[in-house]
């Protein structure tokens, strides 16, 4: 038996020992920077996009890393306020040594974060900011893991044509954000294409507590419109939903992937009935196997179902970054974005992700939820047979 002496310099021999592996292990970490709106008007879907992505990294981390290195999730709040977003990329960029980012379920928080990101030529996988204008105003640096809001808007359209028989429409427009207002652009492009009609149109800006006005002009129609459009975020939607069910209008409404957060029938209530909207896939009972097996494994993380479809379309985010990774054998954001270019087949919770010719927009299937007493249902599952240009 070593003396006291002895053991305890073995002791502390071995404590350096596992101290070094440690640091070491933390040094070799692949750094990806997750920027998350956990506060403000964009937390009920970065939040769960966030902990969709930290399920990925577990799984990735737990079936040995990437490249026998593990994946060092770097995230901060951002606040839905675009300052703040500009000021963590930096920090990001400059003090973390991030190697790629992933992050935001909107464009606007998109555009604050890009002129850094494309200065510092570190590629950008945005899981949920729909806007296929992106790679137009930020450069070469961002790919979406998502479809473009003008193929989510043809299809919202063409549902409201084919399966409602809405001839005739109505266009609410949120002004407070580049999201609302595109949709509501690709919308208009796409309804009137199929033959549709819009009776008028009106806006508001986010945030808006009195939609006495909106209401009032479509109750006050000569002729009266099939259903109406929406195109807003999930903060408002269950606040207009309750005007315009207690002042009598009845009809249809249909929206965007705005829609999808669990704010929809918390605030909504029983006027959210009867509404539509185009998401990312269907995250509920019935749900395919693939995206069966992603609930069960979120739930065994977090105790509970994922809020909504931007949790998968973290983890496929997520899992597209880390085959990126693998594919470039690098951790060199260059090498990492041409990787990301070539993607090819790649099988998500919320559909294949391929980038044909350049472009960094993939072409995905669109989902339509409805909702009928209280609750969320499948309501149709396509593409469209006509999509506006970005």
């Amino acid at each position: 038996m070593p003396s006291l002496s002895r053991r305890a310099t073995l002791t502390l021999g071995m404590m350096a020992a596992m101290m070094l592996a440690t640091t070491a292990s933390a040094a070799d970490a692949i750094k990806i920077g997750f920027p998350a709106n956990i506060t403000g008007i964009e937390a009920s879907f970065d939040g769960p996009m966030l902990n969709g992505a930290k399920l990925a990294v577990s799984e990735i981390n737990a079936a040995g890393g990437v490249l026998g290195r593990p994946i060092d999730l770097v995230t901060y709040d951002t606040k839905s306020d675009t300052a703040t977003i500009s000021t963590v990329t930096s920090q990001m960029i400059e003090s973390d040594k991030v190697k790629a980012f992933i992050g935001f379920a909107d464009p606007d928080s998109v555009l604050a974060a890009a002129p850094q990101i494309e200065a510092a030529k570190i590629p950008l996988i945005t899981p949920g900011a729909t806007s296929p204008k992106l790679p137009l105003q930020v450069g070469t640096q961002v790919f979406l893991a998502c479809f473009g809001d003008n193929v989510q808007a043809a299809v919202g359209a063409e549902f409201a044509l084919e399966k409602l028989n809405a001839k005739k429409g109505y266009l609410i427009t949120d002004m407070g954000m580049e999201y609302t207002t595109l949709l509501a652009e690709y919308f208009t492009k796409a309804y009137e294409n199929g033959g549709g009609k819009l009776l008028g149109t009106d806006t508001y800006k986010t945030g808006d507590k009195n939609f006495t006005a909106q209401v009032t002009k479509i109750k006050a129609l000569g002729e009266k419109p099939d259903f109406i459009f929406i195109s807003a975020g999930g903060d408002d939607i269950g606040l207009i939903l309750k005007q315009l069910r207690q002042a009598g209008v009845d009809i249809p409404v249909v929206g965007g992937d705005g829609y999808d957060t669990p704010l929809l029938l918390e605030m909504g209530g029983p006027a959210a009935n009867n509404t539509y909207f185009t998401t990312h896939s269907f995250i509920g009972e019935g749900a395919s196997p693939k995206v069966a097996a992603f609930m069960e494994a979120y739930k065994k993380a977090y105790g509970r179902a994922p809020e909504n479809t931007f949790a998968a379309l973290g983890y496929d985010a997520m899992k597209l970054m880390a085959d990126a990774i693998k594919r470039a054998g690098s951790d060199d954001p260059a090498k990492i974005h041409e990787a990301i270019k070539t993607t090819a087949g790649l099988e998500g919770v919320t559909g294949t992700i391929t980038y044909k010719d350049g472009n960094p927009v993939p072409e995905k299937s669109v989902t339509v939820i409805g909702v009928k007493n209280g609750k969320l249902y499948l309501a149709s599952e396509e593409a469209p047979s006509f999509v506006p240009a970005p």
